[in-house]
């Protein structure tokens, strides 16, 4: 996986070359990623989907992360990204199905990695089941929803905690229900902004 080809670009989103991801990371280039929101809309209440991390992963182990994401390699287009939410979550979307929220750039620094994205942001809204998620466990260890206000108040913040609901493998492969309170602790450390910039995103579509 460190090996594989990345676009790398300027700060001007100006493409400049190709790089592995591990120097992407250790150097801090720009790179491409694609993200994927999904809500769903139930009794006229929306609900926002999140990822569990697998504790296997090396960055952001067992975090609360957007619904399905991932790099775009150098010889994709974005609409190859829609593989991440057939991948992680087993669910079959079309590219066109998809609501963009356009390209939101943020950076990150950790003692691990300097992660310098701009990221393909969609959402995807659907009438949706927990059942329907059948996880590639070697990324995501569960998935769990919360109400889409309580998670806009959160990153905006009028509140400090708030509770998701849905289940997780465990290391016997069993699917345990999930219900218990969270704050932005317990979710991977991308910039405020880019939360912000989602959630006025999602609001509009």
């Amino acid at each position: 996986m460190e090996n594989e080809l990345l676009k790398i670009f300027d700060e001007h989103c100006n493409e400049k070359g190709v790089a592995t991801r591990e120097e992407v990371h250790r150097l801090g280039h720009w790179h491409e990623t694609f993200h994927c929101w999904i809500i769903s809309r139930e009794e006229e209440i929306d609900y926002i989907y999140l990822q569990i991390r697998s504790a296997n992963k090396r960055d952001y182990p067992n975090l609360l992360d957007i619904t399905a994401a991932g790099h775009l390699l150098a010889n994709e287009e974005v609409y190859d990204g829609i593989r991440e939410v057939q991948e992680e979550l087993g669910i079959e979307v079309a590219f066109g199905e998809l609501i963009s929220l356009g390209i939101i750039p943020y950076s990150v620094e950790t003692d691990t990695i300097i992660d310098k994205e701009l990221a393909h942001v969609y959402v995807y809204r659907r009438p949706n089941s927990l059942d329907d998620y059948k996880l590639q466990t070697e990324e995501v260890s569960g998935v769990v929803r919360t109400k889409f206000k309580q998670f806009a108040e959160l990153w905006l913040g009028k509140i400090d905690k708030i509770q998701v609901e849905g289940f997780e493998i465990d290391s016997e492969g069993k699917k345990v229900y999930i219900n218990k309170l969270v704050t932005k602790n317990n979710f991977v450390h991308h910039e405020t902004s880019y939360y912000e910039a989602v959630i006025r995103g999602i609001e509009n579509c």
